[in-house]
């Protein structure tokens, strides 16, 4: 499997993970000094594992609302050590979509090699500002 493929892999996982609000595979393959940028505040981010583990129930609990988290489009960029990601998700409740067909979350991982897997050691959510 080439590494493109690994990571398509991972972050397919994560995916599935957190629409089943199964925390311990959203969290598997995150460094331990993980660094978030989410659509809510800290507007500094989310710094390490504990902190990134924190953010989870509330998201859980919105998406029992009836709120769909799907992939649409991914692509990957691997290097040696490094890779980035970056991905399109349906990420709403069927009102929302009514509102707006088009919602997508944006998504960006940056991921690193280590100890012979790759890791995300950067997350960044994001909505487009809608005026």
């Amino acid at each position: 499997m080439t590494d493109e493929q690994q990571i398509r892999t991972l972050i397919e996982r994560w995916v599935t993970a957190v629409h089943a609000a199964d925390l311990a595979t959203v969290l598997a393959d995150h460094a331990p000094d993980i660094v978030m940028y989410d659509v809510p505040p800290p507007y500094d981010g989310v710094r390490g594992l504990e902190a990134y583990r924190e953010t989870w129930p509330g998201f859980f609990e919105w998406q029992q609302t009836g709120a769909c988290f799907e992939l649409e489009s991914l692509d990957v960029t691997a290097g040696a050590d490094v890779a980035f990601a970056y991905a399109l998700l349906r990420c709403g409740t069927p009102d929302e979509f009514k509102t707006n067909p088009d919602l997508r979350l944006r998504l960006t991982l940056g991921l690193r090699r280590q100890n012979d897997r790759w890791i995300v050691s950067h997350e960044h959510h994001s909505f487009p500002l809608a005026s």
